[in-house]
């Protein structure tokens, strides 16, 4: 039978991840991974989960079972509003930062309407804008401010000109997924400052924001532009990616869209993870183990910063990322690393592409690579093949 016209516009505008395909060709605990975003499993609190799971139990009884509230549980937005110094009724409970992105891509945009972004940026946003329809405009980051600016405004200029309608700009202001960089304050103000000047909202993802190991905090768009901004957040990368959790902090009337969108696809997060989430903060245990991450992650990135220095040739270059998990490598003009990729893996080694993140096809001399689920004892070797694998393709 043949199904093609069976299947929604939308559907030619859906494509595969790349890092999903690798893990359906390779088992990740027989080869070098630096693709994927997996936390290392040894920071999920396994006993400290056992235990609150009991105690979930024997306090809720079946409701920790039962469908919940669309928002959340009261627990949960609570514990969630302390922790982040905002009131209630402007927390929405998401299942996973990836439904925050998806819901407000749903919510605020049309097909044919732009969402501005960093280029490279988050492959999972990428896909959800897509997905919609939308026009996504990429703008590369510079050093120079002055000149990052000029580079917002010819995009956005642009989008004007041509008659299209600007609805959000989507940014990883904290250790940026790929390139691992890290938003100035300075910066921050500018993107809050466009967002007024023409009249467009901000979604903010910070998955990694708490997991920092050098430098000082810097604050969130959402401090600096409550009103036009969505702030994600997600309890993949500092408790555990199976409870599938996230948050969004919001102004209320754009929460209450998103509630009644959210109706009509989960209906509400899962209520028990919910329950056990809320006694991890509440308790202090989120804090006490976030920080176990933190060290591990920091040795992590430390190690693969001085490996790569080691072994890489000459012409390969890569960010230093404050915190996060994952940096980007570059390597010289005219290295593929797309069709460098089967070469790699056939010699057991694991990277994303950064063509993937760039919202215009470039990219393809970069890669991304992550350092918090390989173990320490192995990355020297898979560090070790990768390189003598770059230096034998850049010697043709």
């Amino acid at each position: 039978m043949v199904y093609d016209g069976f299947f929604s516009k939308d559907v030619s505008n859906f494509f595969r991840s790349p890092v999903r395909e690798i893990f359906k060709r390779v088992d990740l605990s027989k080869i070098y991974s630096f693709a994927g975003g997996y936390p290392s499993a040894s920071t999920f609190p396994l006993e400290d989960i056992k235990r609150i799971s009991s105690e979930v139990i024997d306090r809720y009884g079946a409701k920790a079972f039962q469908y919940g509230a669309t928002q959340g549980t009261p627990e949960l937005r609570s514990a969630v509003a302390q922790r982040y110094g905002v009131p209630v009724e402007n927390v929405q409970i998401t299942s996973s930062s990836q439904q925050g992105i998806d819901v407000c891509t749903r919510v605020l945009v049309d097909p044919g309407d732009v969402i501005l972004t960093s280029n490279p940026s988050y492959l999972g946003a990428i896909q959800s804008f897509r997905s919609y329809r939308a026009d996504i405009m990429g703008v590369a980051h510079r050093s120079d401010i002055i000149e990052w600016e000029k580079a917002w405004r010819k995009a956005i200029d642009s989008c004007i000109a041509e008659g299209k309608k600007i609805k959000f700009l989507y940014m990883i202001p904290d250790f940026q997924n790929p390139s691992g960089e890290t938003l100035n304050f300075e910066e921050r103000l500018l993107i809050a400052s466009l967002a007024r000047e023409y009249n467009f909202l901000i979604v903010e993802d910070s998955p990694y924001r708490e997991l920092r190991y050098e430098g000082e905090s810097v604050p969130t768009i959402y401090n600096i532009a409550p009103e036009r901004t969505l702030h994600l957040g997600s309890f993949s990368k500092i408790l555990a990616p199976g409870f599938r959790l996230g948050w969004i902090l919001g102004n209320v009337e754009l929460l209450d869209k998103i509630y009644v969108c959210k109706q009509s696809l989960d209906l509400c997060p899962p209520i028990m993870d919910q329950y056990i989430a809320a006694e991890f903060l509440s308790s202090g245990l989120l804090d006490e183990n976030l920080q176990k991450s933190i060290d591990l992650y920091r040795t992590k990135r430390d190690i693969l910063l001085s490996l790569l220095k080691k072994y890489m040739p000459e012409g390969v270059s890569w960010t230093h990322p404050e915190g996060g998990l994952f940096l980007y490598l570059t390597l010289p003009e005219g290295f593929d690393v797309v069709d460098f990729y089967d070469t790699a893996l056939d010699n057991e080694v694991a990277y994303v592409a950064g063509n993937f993140f760039c919202t215009d096809g470039s990219g393809r001399n970069t890669m991304r690579m992550n350092f918090s689920f390989l173990d320490t004892e192995r990355m020297e070797a898979g560090v070790k093949i990768l390189s003598d694998l770059i230096k034998a393709e850049l010697s043709k």
